[in-house]
């Protein structure tokens, strides 16, 4: 989960204001004959010209529009959004043409190094009511993307962004860039930016995405070919996943849930790996300490468009510990929401920033459900994308929903539990213990440093921000204890 960046809001009309107001109005799709993305549509669009983009096989679009600069003055027929303004209430702001509706909301820019200076805020307008929310801060990298130093066959290279913030089914948008006044966890920084003038880093624009209606991909769907890889730990003899978990084509799968297993199948279907990662820990093989395997929702189950990622797959040689994010910043929503919502976020982090799918490993709504997040293999060491300098040898679960000043449901705690003692066992992992990690760099740790860690820790142990939450970190505790008592232990 990106890093929350915590400062006041109270003098918000000093920073730069952009007012977008819009209603429904038509767009080129940028799509190739036969379905296929545009691969120039990757690129970032040159300054002033709009983007839409939409998938193919499975609903859902994805609106780019540059953003400008605060200082920009210069009005254009061409450009998308006219120049910077000053507004009544002392700040900057810029209009839009009409644009399409959306449920999701983030801002990406060219050098993923780089961050605003000053706090990106959101409201939005309620399609059809008319009602604006309040005004709501896109957290931030902090200058740093969990998949920067990923290497994609495309040559596309991840981009600076914000946290894709969900805001259901909206119809207009204001943005603003506050200034910050006191230091931030967020970006690591010994010392607050002073306020003063608000700057965007260059190509900023605002994504605006459409993750499409709840419906599953079409049979048949034109889907990206898979490279076979080193499987890794947990894979049949196939090459799939034990108990018809296929990772080589997810879309394949039969189903869109991989059911549940009793103790004494999980044992019997994944025992030998966890005992080959652990030979010294059990002098019976046979009676490996793993949870029983949780119902989980598979990619196909919420809908995963498989042409829109990277087609290979990355894998870390092991997994030692499971860091707990939170994401998509609210608990409004409900649990028929879901599918939509990862639909979102998964789009934002492949065709917005860059990255190679989908960013966490598993993902978990407010009532208890578990979903398959990045594809590769549920049981196996896939590297994700969620916890910068420390994304080897780990899962990245994500919890929909903010918690830090409310607490998470009993459902979604006793998921974190059901989950990581499945799977952290399968490698051989006491869920209760500790475990040494070496960092890639960071805010928090420098690069090859040997880190002890809770096997289930939270993102900010790895990582300077808040996340997951200052309500749903105080209940790991609890939730390692739970998933060592589902181990066995």
């Amino acid at each position: 989960m990106r890093a929350l960046l915590v400062t006041s809001i109270g003098a918000a009309c000093a920073g730069a204001l952009l007012l977008l107001p819009l209603s429904p109005t038509e767009s080129a799709d940028s799509t190739l004959p036969g379905g296929r993305a545009n691969p120039a549509e990757d690129a970032v669009p040159p300054a002033g010209e709009a983007r839409v983009e939409s998938g193919t096989g499975v609903p859902g679009s994805t609106q780019s529009l540059p953003l400008g600069t605060p200082s920009d003055s210069t009005r254009s027929v061409d450009r998308l959004l006219s120049a910077w303004e000053d507004d009544p209430s002392g700040g900057r702001r810029v209009a839009s043409r009409n644009v399409k509706p959306f449920s999701l909301v983030g801002v990406v820019w060219e050098d993923a190094a780089a961050e605003p200076r000053g706090q990106l805020q959101v409201q939005t307008r309620a399609s059809g009511s008319g009602s604006w929310s309040a005004w709501r801060s896109l957290e931030t990298h902090g200058g740093h993307s969990p998949e920067a130093s990923s290497k994609r066959s495309s040559g596309r290279r991840a981009l600076g962004s914000t946290a894709p913030l969900w805001v259901g089914n909206s119809d207009a948008v204001r943005v603003r860039v506050v200034p910050h006044k006191s230091p931030t966890r967020a970006s690591g920084q010994s010392h607050g930016q002073e306020r003063g003038k608000a700057e965007l880093p260059g190509g900023a624009r605002l994504e605006l995405v459409d993750p499409g209606p709840d419906t599953p991909p079409a049979a048949g769907g034109k889907r990206a070919p898979e490279e076979r890889r080193d499987p890794g730990p947990g894979a049949g003899r196939d090459g799939g996943e034990a108990n018809g978990e296929t990772a080589e084509r997810p879309e394949k799968r039969p189903g869109g849930v991989l059911p549940a297993m009793t103790s004494a199948q999980t044992r019997a279907t994944y025992g030998d790996d966890a005992a080959k990662a652990t030979p010294s820990r059990s002098d019976r093989p046979a009676d490996a300490r793993i949870g029983p395997r949780p119902d989980i929702v598979t990619r196909k189950g919420w809908g995963a468009d498989e042409s829109m990622r990277e087609k290979e797959f990355s894998y870390s040689k092991t997994v030692k510990a499971a860091f707990v994010h939170h994401s998509a910043e609210t608990n409004d929503y409900t649990c028929a929401q879901a599918p939509a919502i990862i639909r979102g976020i998964y789009r934002y982090h492949v065709k917005s920033s860059g990255w190679r799918d989908l960013g966490y490993n598993f993902l978990v709504d407010k009532c208890g459900k578990i979903y398959e997040g990045r594809a590769g293999g549920m049981a196996r060491p896939v590297m994700g994308a969620h916890t910068f300098g420390f994304n080897a040898d780990t899962t990245g679960i994500a919890v929909l929903g903010t918690y830090t000043k409310e607490s998470a449901p009993k459902a979604v705690t006793e998921a974190l539990a059901k989950l990581s003692a499945w799977k952290l066992g399968v490698h051989g992992v006491d869920a209760r213990g500790k475990v040494t990690l070496t960092s890639g760099g960071g805010t928090k740790h420098s690069k090859g440093t040997k880190v002890s860690f809770n096997a289930v820790s939270g993102h900010r142990d790895g990582y300077v921000t808040e996340c997951p939450g200052e309500r749903l970190y105080g209940e790991l505790p609890a939730v390692r204890q739970q998933a060592g008592r589902l181990q066995g232990r």
